[in-house]
């Protein structure tokens, strides 16, 4: 190379880069600490908006105008997920801890696809500590994913080639010698339709049975459809019971379905993503009454451990049907007996070769916090549930929509009452004056034709005074818009 400049991403002055990251941390402990007084999320003005049109930079610019850069623009407009009022979807609100684990993990710089490494080491005791919380065996296998819509991905996977009576992965879904038929309530997230899509099964071979009044799957009509399909000529392969529905937080009935499953020789799965966590909570985790003999399981760290995005999981009883649904090795990513690439390939328990380090930020906020403080904050948000459900039906302004079953509540504005989409009109109009004002986030649905407002409080950061406000609120601006439309057809 000679006397030729060799370049590095390294900083030239390793002092002025430990200063900005200081004031960095230090920002961080202010945002987190501050977070009850600011808005939970605002519109960003145009200014702001037109920061991120500018084109790509060539040329460099000092740490510390990139740092203000972020703190001026993309702090200041968060999504809010991490505020004590956010209730939209089902979204973690994150913690501190988590986020340093993030911050060591991409120092480490680790690729996690597998290797003879402490991170793969630290990945593996986290997902073994997942299987304890399900009550999995030791013997069980699981791997961490993006999300639950991955997690319950992988765990279908295995159970297409679990359940299929031919190779599928040599000779591919056309070999099929009957069409294989999965169960899902309708109240089943999308995922699992996306799924099968992406599995070559198609749409159709996701049977959605009718649930009951309480929005669980109705045994019954399982029963039957499985019996249906058996007579049409599809092989049933697998239920997909739900731990806790998105729409209204419902538990379809564990023992019962794995019962089905077992007798009928099927695939028992959980998608858990909201609540198969529920089973560390104290108080509440009979819930999840007989998840533990599930065949697979997602889960989503994100969620109910609080743990930064994104992390979720899946989990299969089979280690040996997991590892052969996945397991593939080239030329260039041998097993060696030592070295760097001895050991157990994580790769070979998912889709993905390159894998960011995210077990850091669970492993340390559970060594922190301990599994018992997660448990005591879900029965916590359950509890949070049952009060807000309490506020809703002695509001008389106000109506409950569905039974509360776990930390969902969905309910509207009545007020002086109306046709379906009156009401729907209305509802929404709260729903945005709410967000906008940046006093809290509830999103919304529709249950059984009938729109609602939909919280889901799954935040560590919440308090009773925060739930107390939300139904101000929403009876105040009822009022408020009830009088405007009033005003307005009178003019």
């Amino acid at each position: 190379m000679g006397n030729r400049h060799e370049e590095t991403l390294d900083p030239d002055d390793w002092s002025e880069a430990r200063a900005v990251a200081h004031e960095i941390v230090d920002f961080a402990v202010g945002h987190l600490s501050g977070v009850r007084g600011r808005p939970v999320w605002q519109e960003m003005p145009a200014d702001i908006r037109a920061a991120f049109d500018q084109p790509l930079p060539q040329g460099p610019t000092p740490l510390i105008e990139v740092f203000r850069a972020v703190s001026d623009t993309l702090l200041r407009y968060p999504m809010g997920n991490i505020h004590p009022r956010f209730w939209g979807w089902y979204m973690g609100s994150g913690n501190f801890t988590g986020a340093l684990g993030d911050f060591l993990a991409a120092i480490d710089g680790s690729n996690l696809g597998g290797g003879n490494t402490a991170a793969a080491a630290v990945d593996r005791q986290v997902v073994n500590w997942l299987k304890s919380m399900m009550g999995f065996p030791d013997s069980a296998s699981g791997t961490l994913t993006s999300g639950g819509s991955m997690a319950n991905m992988v765990a279908l996977t295995v159970a297409r080639n679990a359940m299929a009576g031919v190779d599928v992965r040599l000779e591919g879904v056309t070999s099929l010698p009957r069409p294989l038929r999965f169960y899902a309530s309708d109240q089943a997230h999308s995922c699992h339709q996306k799924a099968m899509e992406t599995l070559g099964l198609g749409s159709r071979a996701l049977r959605l049975v009718p649930s009951d009044g309480d929005f669980r799957m109705s045994i019954a009509a399982l029963d039957a459809a499985i019996a249906e399909d058996r007579a049409a000529g599809w092989r049933p392969a697998c239920v997909i019971a739900t731990a806790g529905t998105t729409n209204t937080g419902a538990m379809d009935d564990l023992r019962a379905i794995a019962a089905i499953c077992r007798r009928e020789g099927l695939w028992f799965h959980v998608d858990g993503c909201i609540g198969a966590l529920i089973r560390i909570a104290p108080r509440n985790r009979l819930l999840v009454d007989g998840i533990e003999t599930a065949d697979s399981i997602a889960l989503d760290p994100h969620k109910w451990l609080h743990t930064p995005f994104e992390a979720g999981c899946a989990l299969v009883r089979d280690r040996d049907r997991h590892f052969n649904t996945f397991t593939l090795h080239g030329d260039y990513l041998e097993e060696k007996p030592r070295g760097l690439a001895s050991g157990e390939f994580l790769a070979d328990y998912g889709f993905e070769l390159s894998r960011g380090f995210k077990a850091l930020k669970i492993w340390m906020s559970l060594k922190e916090q301990g599994a018992g403080k997660f448990g005591r904050l879900i029965d916590q948000n359950i509890a949070q549930g049952a009060y807000l459900t309490d506020l809703v039906t002695a509001e008389p302004s106000l109506e409950l929509m569905a039974p509360t079953a776990i930390n969902i509540v969905c309910f509207r504005y009545l007020g002086a009452g109306g046709d379906e989409a009156h009401l729907k009109a209305l509802n929404t109009e709260i729903m945005l004056r709410i967000q906008e004002a940046g006093t809290a986030v509830p999103s919304d649905t529709t249950v059984h034709g009938r729109h609602c407002l939909r919280v889901a409080i799954n935040n560590h950061r919440t308090r009773a005074e925060d739930i107390d406000l939300l139904v101000r609120e929403v009876v105040r601006i009822g009022h408020a818009v009830e009088a405007e439309v009033a005003m307005a057809t009178h003019a």
